[in-house]
């Protein structure tokens, strides 16, 4: 079912939690509020956001480096030293940095996104609706959904977990916030590939061909 923006807001407010988990709860919930309310208090997301604007000064900078072509250098930060030492965090800061390495995010969250860019996706996609014949205020609702997946495509937060489909980056990290106690943060990261901005040579297939067999 489709669920409101002003939905997705009420149930903010009155929670506390994410944006992600509330609309997930809403619809999960099939729009209703207090049960979307009783599903996240359930999962531990109501309570976990509360944690979320405590300061999260400590933490680990992990590196993943996969077939020598991809590295990852990222920083996750929790609220105490003792925290940051545990195995939990640990497998956890490690599995976003595998996260990073395999979905190749621009961004950790919306938040993060330059608004020129949103505005820049917007008016793409509103044209592509509109030469496809949609009526504008058609394309408008169909560019919200292709939103979502622009940003799953960027946002480190609303990527699918490669290790669980089902499971947002977001949604993982409010669950370990819940599980763990403390508010965790995943403040930066940075990704290397080999080659990556640099113009490639191409040869001419037959030339290589000829060159493979001696001639």
């Amino acid at each position: 079912m489709s669920i409101s923006a002003s939905q997705v807001k009420e149930l903010r407010e009155r929670s506390g939690a994410g944006m992600l988990d509330c609309r997930n709860a809403l619809v999960e919930a099939e729009g209703d509020i207090e049960k979307a309310i009783d599903i996240l208090r359930e999962k531990g997301l109501a309570s976990a956001s509360k944690k979320a604007g405590r300061i999260a000064s400590e933490g680990l900078v992990e590196s993943y480096i996969h077939g020598g072509r991809i590295g990852v250098l990222v920083e996750v930060n929790a609220e105490t030293d003792f925290v940051a030492k545990t195995d939990e965090f640990k497998d956890f800061v490690k599995d976003v940095a595998m996260q990073i390495a395999a979905s190749n995010p621009r961004y950790v969250s919306r938040e993060d996104v330059p608004e020129e860019e949103i505005e820049r996706e917007k008016n793409v996609l509103i044209q592509q609706a509109i030469n496809e014949g949609k009526p504008e205020h058609i394309a408008n609702k169909i560019v919200e959904g292709r939103m979502e997946k622009f940003y799953e495509q960027i946002c480190l937060l609303d990527q699918a977990f490669i290790k669980d489909s089902d499971v947002k980056i977001g949604e993982l990290l409010s669950q370990k916030i819940a599980k763990i106690g403390e508010n965790i943060k995943i403040r930066r990261f940075a990704r290397f590939e080999v080659g990556e901005g640099l113009e490639k040579r191409e040869e001419n297939f037959a030339e290589e061909v000829a060159k493979q067999m001696g001639n």
